[in-house]
């Protein structure tokens, strides 16, 4: 999957589009993946993924892996972008649901599923009780390429793995089950990064509907929500600065037209509706929790601000 250093892809979302880790919406995943090794190399990491510099390696976009490699330092990144501020962004991200799968495995949760898991590696790096299946859901090829490379590397998987490749644009529960996942134990989701806009309105819900119908009592659920093309003029005129900064950097990255405009579903009314239990939280709060610095300045009012974070309980 490796890129040419110059290389530049132009990015817009259709009904069926589809992508690899170095296009639309899969090179978010690769950057996130960047943000995740530059904050392991951290002198007090509160994270650690030690997995997250050769993936994003793998991947081969210049950028990303001069960043994973420490060979270019996040603070010399242009300052439209705000990298240093992402990579705490993300570690306080993956902290929040590292601490969210601890604290489900010590409840007796076995059963585990990461829906669009992109390069994430928790099957891989996280300490998993002995009995726990741990299932992935992301398009074939993305599946392929982390499960290929990690092989590569040698990597054992700390838990059963199992991964699904199918778009979450088709029948994945089906897949799911296939794989062999057992709706009569409880399980712990995760759907970290995927419903802040990534998917039109309509299949949030149908996601969020399927998650309900599969889980059984004692299931939980996390992730974020909100929108990350709101459609504001000021949403819109950071979402131009941030695009320029990525292009000075020679990587054509417009996140927000990635994202589907407007509005999108308020996950944690949705499953309280449902009768769900729900806790919500702010990137302010999750940055405290990691012991990270707090938002200042115009980072009060980025987009990334106003997503929410849930963690849910089905009574």
């Amino acid at each position: 999957m490796s890129r040419d250093p110059a290389y530049r892809e132009a990015m817009t979302r259709s009904e069926k589009d589809t992508w690899d880790l170095a296009s639309s919406v899969g090179a978010t995943a690769t950057m996130v993946a960047a943000a995740r090794a530059v904050a392991t190399r951290r002198p007090h990491p509160v994270i650690t993924d030690e997995f997250a510099e050769p993936l994003v390696r793998a991947v081969g976009l210049d950028l990303f892996t001069r960043l994973a490699a420490g060979e270019l330092d996040a603070d010399d990144v242009e300052k439209g972008v705000r990298f240093p501020r992402m990579v705490d962004t993300f570690a306080a991200r993956a902290r929040y649901y590292d601490d969210y799968f601890a604290e489900a495995s010590s409840a007796g949760i076995r059963q585990v599923v990461i829906v669009a898991s992109g390069l994430d590696a928790r099957a891989y790096r996280l300490a998993w009780p002995a009995g726990t299946t741990v299932y992935e859901i992301d398009q074939p090829e993305v599946i392929e390429f982390k499960t290929t490379t990690l092989s590569r590397l040698g990597a054992v998987p700390a838990a059963e793995h199992r991964a699904v490749g199918i778009d979450l644009r088709d029948d994945w529960p089906a897949a799911l089950r296939a794989a062999g996942f057992d709706t009569t134990q409880p399980t712990a989701w995760l759907a970290e990064g995927v419903l802040i806009g990534f998917l039109p309105p309509e299949a949030e819900v149908r996601l969020l509907d399927n998650v309900i119908t599969l889980s059984s009592p004692g299931s939980r659920f996390s992730g974020d929500y909100g929108s990350l093309n709101p459609g504001s003029p000021e949403s819109q005129e950071q979402a131009r600065i941030a695009t320029e900064g990525w292009r000075r950097q020679g990587l054509e990255l417009d996140i927000s037209a990635l994202a589907y405009p407007g509005d999108h579903t308020d996950v944690a009314a949705h499953l309280r509706a449902h009768g769900w239990e729900t806790s919500t939280s702010r990137l302010g709060e999750l940055l405290a929790s990691a012991g990270l610095p707090q938002l200042e300045g115009g980072d009060q009012d980025s987009q990334a601000a106003t997503i929410s974070f849930v963690r849910a309980v089905r009574a």
